[in-house]
């Protein structure tokens, strides 16, 4: 095993300890602006794609599954590469949506 897979194995335990801790990484400010700069045609009032608000009250939305989703290609989504800051404020901004 690479260093470089063991400690992306080591990123991912923590970031699943800290959800499962309750404790949230990044700014949902600042994943709200990027939402609205990047993900708005899409997410928004009248896109195709579902409102954010949508999916954090589904009961599958974790930090992680976030996380994960946001790492993978989807046919109907844009290749949208974010920095792990930026993909962090954008998890932590849905995740602020929940009921």
């Amino acid at each position: 095993m690479s260093a470089r897979s063991v400690a992306g194995s080591a990123l991912f335990l923590v970031a699943i300890l800290l959800s499962a801790l309750g404790q949230q990484l990044g700014d949902p400010v600042a994943g709200e602006r990027l939402a609205a700069h990047n993900c708005a045609t899409c997410h928004g009032a009248h896109g195709a794609a579902p409102a954010f608000a949508a999916i954090a009250a589904m009961p599958s939305t974790t930090q992680t599954s976030l996380a994960v989703f946001l790492r993978t290609s989807h046919a109907s989504m844009p290749n949208l590469i974010l920095s792990a800051a930026d993909r962090n404020n954008l998890i932590a901004y849905i995740l602020s949506l929940r009921p």
